[in-house]
């Protein structure tokens, strides 16, 4: 039995975990590390306990920690969440010899699927249908080239030991690959410590599909239905729905079925994920992720059931709670993963302070996972997704509207998020229609751009900024009086645009002329809600103030945000000087300088690369010309802004 939990995880799965515990009268402990010492979880378990550092790799990832954690507290169980430790067969294996119950499959299954290259090799041999592709152990770079030649271009290169997109790259024709592959074996390392690669036909038109299946120690596995994750950006999913759409039952029974097979193949227990592929009605085993899934919340939608209580119950000995037969798929749920990043920098992460955060009213049809509360920040130690907000309609249209509503009342300030990106997406007649495929970004992207202001908005921005006004010299605008119209210029700057604008105050309102373009406004404040009327049309904008003192706000215009502030007419040349990808474009650590000093290089050519939240980012050459300084070297830390090199352009 288990006495008492410890979550060897944090953030929104630490309290997932949590919460299921606390309905099953399970005692909770969190770990945390010096950032994280005022985190949610931390707060919301039984007990708490200190491992270390804010780096990873000094608290989270360190097996000794967490054992000497559990034994403090008297935890005789370890839910390791994903990621972190989740599929470490050493530490499932330094659990069982601590006489500590590991919730998650024995480490036999967490060996036999940790390699890519050793899995599909298990699953040729249980007879799962494989993606054509090199799985071998030699990976000297002519073998893997050759390998690249015989299979036919285009490949795609992805780490044996990977996961969440890191370590993959699309490699078009041959004449990339050798970049690639290095690029690869780089991020590979870094991520996994390991940078062996397989070589794999990239399919021209796929979708990611997965087989959730749970199996007991009892001999018995089923299958609760799958997911449809084709959506995604740089390889990781940011929105997941179930059922897939448009699924025949006789191809959803076959992937079911196959996945069990991998299952049973490798002795599973628990929750696991078999990924496959699919091209029309033909599909290729991918993976098997051997621990519970980001996005496990829309199969308990459709399926009713609670996973987590199923592996808690599990790793107690019990038998499954329900027999394949006895399992029913209803209506539909989609799950999409807000993340601090900026869609329109190349989704680079954003870290900071949010200082406005406000999620959907819960309901039976709405839930909100997150470990993040308002006051938190975002720091550049840990995966960069704030929240995941899920919906469930009775059929896909009606779950895909309630995302919309959701995503409009989802409200995030202090980062950049992807909130106005992935309404995009949603509401894409491609999308709409189910058009799925893991392309379906990259096919898309010039309509998934953010939309320009429209001039509309400018009324509603500067009455927010003139009432701020009134405020600070005490003057209330429905008792505004003067025999003469007071007329001032007021510049407002909003993403990057620069408006002047021509404002008179009249009795009880202003009028606002801009471009040829004049309103009449006036309105009122109160708890964060706009009541405005302009030209006699009433509207109500949900807004927060980013800073007070300089007069910044922010206005959430449906699922978009709009940045808008008060500036000075004299608001100076911009300085590009630094332009061009000199700058660091976030916190991070340098990996390695690309090129050489007082050499030349042309414009694009890729100078170093930076690695934050587990990702690579490549800072390239703004111009023709040469580096004469690098500012950094491999391993050093870097703040956002910070200047990397000196860059002497052709033309300077």
């Amino acid at each position: 039995m288990i006495h008492k939990l410890l979550i060897a995880n944090r953030g929104e799965i630490a309290c997932r975990v949590m919460r299921t515990a606390k309905a099953m009268h399970i005692p909770t402990v969190a770990v945390y590390s010096d950032a994280d010492s005022n985190a949610m979880h931390t707060a919301m378990a039984d007990e708490a306990i200190a491992i270390g550092p804010a780096p990873a790799t000094q608290s989270y990832l360190v097996q000794d920690k967490i054992i000497e954690a559990a034994k403090a507290t008297g935890a005789n169980a370890i839910h390791p969440g994903y990621g972190f430790l989740s599929e470490n067969a050493g530490f499932a294996r330094r659990c069982e010899a601590e006489g500590i119950i590991f919730v998650g499959p024995p480490a036999s299954a967490i060996d036999a699927m940790g390699s890519k290259s050793k899995a599909k090799q298990i699953m040729e041999q249980a007879g799962v249908p494989l993606v054509p592709g090199y799985h071998g152990d030699n990976q000297d770079e002519q073998t893997l080239l050759n390998a690249a030649r015989e299979i036919g271009f285009p490949v795609m290169l992805k780490a044996a030991a990977g996961g969440g997109g890191k370590g993959m790259r699309q490699v078009m024709e041959e004449a990339d690959f050798d970049a690639a592959l290095a690029a690869a074996k780089r991020e590979a390392k870094a991520s996994f410590g390991d940078d062996t690669m397989l070589v794999e036909k990239f399919l021209t038109q796929p979708r990611h599909v997965e087989i959730q299946v749970f199996c007991d120690s009892h001999g018995n596995g089923v299958y609760l239905f799958e997911r449809d994750c084709s959506v995604q950006r740089r390889h990781q999913k940011i929105i997941e729905e179930a059922p897939a759409p448009g699924l025949s039952d006789e191809v959803r029974k076959q992937m079911g079925e196959s996945a069990l097979d991998a299952a049973k193949a490798i002795g599973y227990v628990g929750a696991g994920t078999v990924e496959f592929l699919l091209d029309v009605d033909a599909f290729y085993f991918m993976e098997m992720n051997t621990r519970l899934q980001v996005e496990h919340p829309v199969t308990e939608y459709i399926t009713g059931e609670d996973l987590v209580a199923w592996q808690l119950s599990v790793a107690q000995g019990n038998p499954l709670p329900k027999s394949q037969e006895q399992l029913t798929c209803h209506g539909h749920a989609f799950e999409v993963r807000v993340y601090a990043e900026d869609p329109d920098n190349g989704f680079l992460p954003s870290t900071g302070t949010l200082s406005h955060l406000q999620f959907p009213q819960v309901s039976e049809s709405v839930r909100i996972d997150t470990g993040f509360q308002q006051g938190d920040t975002v720091s550049v130690h840990y995966d960069p997704m704030i929240a995941k907000v899920i919906t469930w309609g009775k059929d896909r249209e009606e779950a895909r509207q309630r995302m919309l509503a959701c995503l409009k009342e989802t409200h995030v300030v202090g980062v950049t998020t992807n909130i106005g990106y992935v309404n995009r997406v949603m509401q894409h007649p491609a999308f709409a229609n189910a058009e799925l495929t893991t392309h379906f970004i990259p096919h898309h992207e010039a309509d998934l751009t953010a939309p320009a202001m429209p001039d509309t908005l400018l009324p509603v921005m500067a009455l927010r900024l003139l009432l701020t006004q009134q405020s600070a010299v005490h003057a209330d605008l429905s008792h505004w009086r003067m025999n003469h119209p007071h007329k001032q210029q007021l510049n407002l700057e909003c993403m990057g645009k620069h408006y002047a604008l021509t404002v008179t105050t009249q009795p009880q309102q202003f009028c606002i002329d801009y471009e040829g373009q004049q309103w009449l406004v006036n309105g009122t404040w109160r708890d964060g809600m706009l009541q405005a009327e302009v030209n006699g049309y009433r509207s109500q904008h949900r807004m927060a103030c980013v800073d007070e003192t300089a007069n910044q706000w922010v206005l959430f215009n449906g699922a978009e945000t709009r940045h808008f502030a008060q500036v000075h007419a004299d608001m100076g040349e911009h300085d590009d000087s630094h332009d061009g990808g000199c700058i660091a474009p976030m916190n991070g650590t340098i990996v390695k300088l690309l090129v050489d000093t007082n050499t030349p290089v042309k414009k694009g050519t890729p100078l170093l690369v930076m690695e934050a939240m587990k990702m690579e980012h490549n800072v390239t050459a703004h111009a023709d010309g040469q580096v004469g300084e690098f500012y950094f070297s491999a391993g050093d830390m870097v703040d956002g802004g910070a200047s990397l090199l000196e860059f002497i352009a052709d033309d300077a």
